[in-house]
């Protein structure tokens, strides 16, 4: 039986590197939980310098001179994180009780269903004479929101010095990991971008991830998943070296900010079903290969599985969307993402890039090809990064500087990794192309430049926007910043403060003033649709059998996707006044989902 325990029923997830380095300090106060992003140590350091100063706190730089310096630096920045969040969470607590209208406004931003906000609100209604009341109620039911931190797991590039390798543990993701271990924070540490394997095995060096006698976990294990099957092979893999995945966090494939990780073809209402049906499968099947890995190690065993929690992120827009997730799938949050990107109060964004998102519409947002990793991410037109990207391959001078080199993990050309968005690669990839112009079209020429040039630095783009917003010197090469928003983002128009967005997820108001939003679920398959028209067209080598098979079980999935929602919308009692509307826009999509003509294999 879960027992997960929060003031607020969404969180805010990771975005980028920069977008959400401090979201703790803004908003965990206020009991909303977030995650921090741990793969830019150079970032980390910069915000640790600038946040060390802003509260007149200690600080030594940590270099890069410095032994573990990576992972220094991130226990460093989450120890005073850590700091600054549980002495705000006291001055808030004071706040209330002294202020009338300070305890007013936080009981407005709580959910309508909440008991504390029911219990505060009885307190009021006694009268705020009777301060020592609501001082003991506030010390007994609050508590700050989790400082969770974020791994991509493929992020892991070896390092050297000079010529000689270091030992694994130094990779960039067991180094951020380590980081996290050590510093004071009691919270998860999400893992997402797939399994790692040998990143999973490094959690067994950490007792922290180990239950205690009391069967709690100093820190857990929170896994970013698509699907049921990933979720349990990655669950039974850790639990086979004792260790309790506390969390799956669903994500939608698509209709999501960053990289876009695409399902077969599988739907978020289908995949959140399978979660609803088989959480106990879930759950037993760890229980039981950890029990005998505990046994195995003479570590303390749990009688009963710990706490398991299921979450959900992704597209998600209005408060009627938020409590069908809550209600008809059973998960215990709901993850918002892109729309808090156009709240000051609660994510690191310059004001140039803010009002960008604010003006964009849906062809603005799109899934681009822009990512060193080769994975398709979502983002934005008119980025400073996209700009001043397109005017360096107008002067030949195409790719970056690579300051960074936390993605220099293609081995094409060097042991120790090159990134695919460096000068370095694409000069010799470019180089490459122009051996072979006379036997390419003019047509295919320039498809395969635009594949080499197109891709843009990450690692500079997206930490960008906390050092505009905060004044931090920005040196080297001029990279703009890149912003990695949702095709959600389209929906929001306006800067809203944090007090109004979270009274929008509750539906108590609305920031809304769009009127052709798409229900999340509509938007998530027409997504898919195109999605798969593109795989199809975008082929420019022969085709292959592999190729066909999965076009045809994608295909066959999506139709699958929506005949569940076809079931789903005809009983739920949510949605009724955009009822009609749905399912005129299923059936629209089925017609020309069975439309498109997946091709068959030419005989030779």
């Amino acid at each position: 039986m879960t027992t997960f325990k929060s003031l607020h029923t969404f969180h805010i997830p990771v975005m980028g590197l920069a977008y959400t380095i401090d979201s703790p300090i803004r908003v965990a106060k206020y009991g909303i939980s977030s995650v921090i992003s741990i793969m830019d140590d150079e970032l980390i350091e910069k915000m640790n310098a600038f946040y060390s100063k802003k509260f007149d706190l200690p600080y030594q730089e940590i270099t890069q001179k410095i032994h573990d310096y990576r992972a220094e630096r991130i226990t460093s920045y989450l120890n005073l994180v850590d700091k600054i969040v549980k002495e705000k969470f006291e001055n808030f607590k004071t706040e209330l009780s002294e202020s009338k209208s300070a305890l007013e406004n936080y009981i407005a931003m709580l959910p309508n269903k909440s008991e504390i906000k029911a219990g505060l609100q009885n307190l009021m209604e006694d009268g705020f004479a009777f301060k020592e009341n609501i001082k003991n109620y506030l010390e007994k039911n609050l508590y700050p929101g989790e400082i969770d931190v974020n791994i991509m797991t493929k992020l892991d590039k070896e390092n050297f010095i000079k010529e000689e390798q270091l030992p694994i543990i130094f990779n960039d993701a067991h180094a951020a990991l380590r980081g996290f271990v050590n510093s004071t924070l009691e919270s998860s540490v999400v893992l997402s971008a797939g399994m790692n394997p040998r990143l999973y095995s490094y959690f067994e060096s950490f007792s922290d991830f180990f239950p205690d006698s009391n069967n709690t976990l100093k820190k857990k294990i929170t896994l970013k998943v698509s699907d049921f099957r990933s979720a349990m092979i990655q669950g039974n893999f850790l639990a086979k070296k004792g260790l309790w995945v506390s969390e799956y966090r669903i994500e939608s494939g698509l209709n999501c900010g960053g990289h876009a990780f695409a399902t077969e073809g599988y739907l978020l209402g289908p995949i959140l079903e399978e979660f609803k049906q088989k959480k106990e499968q879930l759950i037993q099947s760890a229980h039981e290969l950890m029990v005998k890995a505990l046994g195995q190690k003479e570590i303390h065993v749990p009688e009963q599985p710990l706490d398991l929690i299921i979450t959900v992120q992704g597209g998600v827009g209005t408060a009627e969307e938020h409590d069908f997730l809550l209600d008809h799938y059973d998960v215990d949050s709901v993850g918002w993402g892109s729309p808090f990107l156009l709240v000051p109060e609660a994510t690191s964004v310059d004001k140039h890039t803010r009002a960008l998102l604010a003006g964009a519409k849906e062809d603005d947002l799109y899934l681009s090809h822009i990512s060193p990793l080769g994975i398709p991410f979502n983002t934005l037109r008119g980025t400073t990064n996209e700009k001043l990207k397109l005017k360096r391959i107008e002067q030949s001078k195409a790719g970056s500087s690579c300051p960074k080199r936390f993605l220099a993990l293609s081995k094409e050309y060097d042991v120790k990794g090159i990134c695919t968005s460096s000068k370095k690669f694409q000069d010799l990839k470019l180089e490459e192309l122009l051996l072979q112009k006379d036997i390419l079209t003019a047509e295919v020429f320039e498809k395969k430049k635009n594949n080499i040039t197109e891709k843009a630095c990450l690692c500079v783009g997206l930490a960008n926007a906390s050092y505009l917003e905060n004044d931090i010197e920005i040196k080297g090469q001029a990279q703009g910043v890149i912003i990695c928003p949702g095709p959600n983002m389209a929906y929001f128009d306006q800067e809203v403060s944090l007090s109004k967005m979270v009274q929008h997820i509750y539906g108590n108001t609305s920031v809304l003033t769009v009127t052709n939003r798409p229900n999340l679920f509509v938007k998530e398959l027409k997504m898919y649709l195109d999605y798969l028209k593109n795989e199809i067209t975008a082929v420019t080598e022969e085709i292959t059998l592999g190729q066909i098979k999965k076009w045809n079980s994608f295909k066959n999935n999506l139709l699958q996707g929506i005949d569940y929602y076809e079931d789903l919308f005809s009983t739920t009692p949510f949605f009724e006044s955009s009822k009609t509307e749905i399912f005129s826009q299923f059936n629209s999509y089925k017609i020309e989902l069975n439309e498109i003509e997946i091709p068959e294999l030419k005989l030779a």
